[in-house]
């Protein structure tokens, strides 16, 4: 599979996606002024205990205070950087978050350092941990603990075990995590990583000594180098970057955490836009549309709501051959792999349900889940997938701490308030006519009373007579007028 990283820098905005045989898998986004806070470590001030609720409101400078779970302040890190979850070392004592109490971890007044785990998200503010964890490329650091783990995500055991005992000789003051990248790294290979998270530790904690709360103790790196941390392993084949400051900037990053990479980076300077060359700008535009086309004439559905994300696959044109059964096992097939790609792409996070097209045959069920599953553990974010349904359902949950595309990039409709659908003509025609008839009713019998609409509403109220009673009722004239900049409004009535 070769795989490039494409980096768009044109400000006020930076764009990063990544591609896998030329698909975009991947993109992220970053706007002056508007840049993520996951990663940054504050050293806060607990304002307000919960017992209730088990958390703590905890103020950190920002225009809303941040969210401390009991769970984010037990002690213990939870490993959670994203496309890694780590296993702890065998024997390693559980979390107090299972048995402690908020309000016997942290007091009203308190000082405390937390990291942000989640950017805010409409009226909640950012979730913050007391577990600080700071990511290399190949390590995690856990400052203050002793915890010893390996992602999960690297199978070979002779080599997970191998990457234990170089972590167990480790010196520092606190615990390590191998990421991923660490694969067959050794001591050597890992050791400038160990540097440069020990030293960024201590820097924490000397500005933690001097500081006065609300601070910053440490912003993240911004979007081309966490990009590069985070996405760029020796798997990726080109890093394209269209502006020349920041290619420079890529360069120095990588030969100073890893030079064999840095000869992969080009210039991007051909003549079309870098994302409109290699087909992003349309992905991105595809990626905020409902429905997902598949070759064979079939759909995907995708639907966003508050508590879930609801994904619906259909047969649409792809009508099969002979047998229904394997028309639906085909369709389904066809489904899964763009349903990952669709997922990690929006970066869709919580609670995920796939309803693909029920199938009776136990053996399609079972080769539908793991070419599906196998298709997700491609994805660098936590995942957990539940077994499919007797009703063709498989739910997912999706570790998530950003924005994705579609909060990123769009905004609720004023139209419809967000609700994804508008009034026909003839309601908002019918809406009208009740308006005018409403009381207390204030018109002069024989005045002209002009209603400004759409176009679309004016034809229903030419055609169906809508307000012919409403204008023998009381007496007067009703006279449309069409306005098609008329769009957060269904209509304005206006006297003379």
């Amino acid at each position: 599979m070769r795989k490039e990283l494409l980096v768009n820098a044109a400000p006020p905005e930076t764009r990063v996606a990544l591609t896998e045989d030329g698909r975009v898998v991947e993109v992220l986004h970053e706007r002056r002024g508007r840049q993520g806070l996951v990663g940054n470590v504050y050293l806060g001030r607990v304002h307000r205990v919960l017992p209730g609720m088990q958390a703590a409101f905890v103020s950190i400078g920002l225009e809303r205070d941040a969210f401390l779970y009991v769970e984010d302040a037990a002690a213990s890190p939870e490993f959670d950087f994203g496309e890694d979850e780590a296993e702890k070392e065998p024997g390693a004592a559980p979390s107090p978050a299972s048995r402690a109490r908020i309000d016997d971890l942290v007091k009203e007044g308190q000082e405390i350092v937390v990291q942000v785990r989640k950017d805010p998200l409409g009226a909640k503010g950012p979730r913050v941990t007391s577990a600080i964890s700071l990511p290399g490329r190949n390590l995690v650091f856990l400052p203050g603990s002793r915890e010893i783990g390996v992602s999960r995500r690297l199978a070979d055991d002779a080599d997970r075990e191998r990457l234990r005992e170089i972590l167990q000789g480790l010196s520092a003051d606190g615990g390590f995590i191998a990421r991923t990248a660490a694969a067959r790294k050794t001591a050597a290979e890992l050791e400038p990583d160990r540097q440069y998270l020990t030293a960024l530790a201590a820097r924490i904690a000397r500005r933690r000594e001097s500081a006065a709360p609300p601070a910053l103790l440490h912003r993240e790196l911004d979007l081309p180098l966490r990009a590069l941390r985070d996405l760029v392993g020796d798997d990726v084949d080109a890093i394209r970057v269209d502006d020349p400051a920041t290619r420079d900037r890529i360069v120095e990053f990588l030969e100073s955490v890893a030079s064999p990479l840095a000869r992969r980076v080009e210039l991007y300077d051909d003549g079309a836009p870098l994302f409109e060359r290699f087909g992003v700008e349309a992905e991105i535009e595809n990626g905020l549309r409902s429905r997902v086309a598949l070759p064979s004439g079939g759909s995907i559905v995708i639907h966003q709501t508050e508590a879930l994300v609801a994904i619906d696959v259909n047969t649409g044109r792809y009508v099969g051959r002979e047998d229904l059964e394997e028309t639906v096992f085909a369709a389904n097939m066809e489904a899964a792999p763009e349903i990952a790609r669709q997922i990690r792409l929006r970066d869709l996070g919580g609670l995920l349900v796939v309803d693909f097209i029920d199938m009776e045959d136990l053996d399609h069920r079972k080769t539908l889940f793991e070419a599906f599953e196998a298709e997700l553990a491609r994805d660098r974010s936590r995942t957990r997938v539940l077994q499919i349904s007797e009703f063709g359902l498989i739910e997912i949950t999706r570790q998530r701490s950003r924005g994705n595309l579609e909060r990123v990039l769009t905004r609720s409709c004023p139209c419809c308030s967000g609700a994804g659908r508008v009034k026909t003509d003839l309601t908002v025609a019918l809406d009208l006519r009740r308006a005018l008839l409403a009381p207390p009713n204030l018109f002069t019998p024989g005045e002209t009373v002009r209603v400004r609409v759409r176009p679309g509403v004016a034809r229903v109220l030419g055609e169906e007579g809508v307000l012919a009673d409403a204008e023998r009722a009381l007496g007067v004239r009703v006279e449309p007028v069409e306005d098609p900049a008329l769009r957060e409004k269904n209509f304005e009535i206006e006297r003379g």
